[in-house]
């Protein structure tokens, strides 16, 4: 268990996927770029069984944006898409509206 003083370190923010590529050294993986408002980032997340680039693009997500940055099949990835496990494959988080990008997710 963590403390609620230690979960409001966790900073949840809303942002608009800008570009999809597929990664160069993992079939499962995507590499993306992401606008969070104030800046961009690039992420590399594992939803490549489940979605086509073409069904990414402009859709807002929900991102861990204060996760340290880890070297994923040799490419950075500078925050962690939030997703949940469904019955065939990953199910990406996403507003039920559209919202500002930059959004705090509380």
């Amino acid at each position: 268990m963590i403390t609620f003083e230690e979960f409001k370190k966790i900073e949840l923010k809303v942002a608009k996927i800008k570009e999809v590529i597929e990664h160069p050294n993992a079939a499962k993986l995507y590499v993306m770029t992401i606008d969070l408002g104030d800046k961009t980032k690039q992420i590399v997340a594992g939803i490549r069984s489940s979605y086509r680039k073409e069904e990414l693009l402009g859709k807002q997500i929900v991102v861990v944006d204060n996760l340290e940055p880890a070297i994923l099949r040799g490419v950075e990835s500078q925050a962690m898409l939030l997703a949940a496990q469904g019955e065939n494959g990953p199910v990406i988080l996403m507003p039920e509206k559209e919202v500002s990008i930059g959004s705090i997710v509380k």
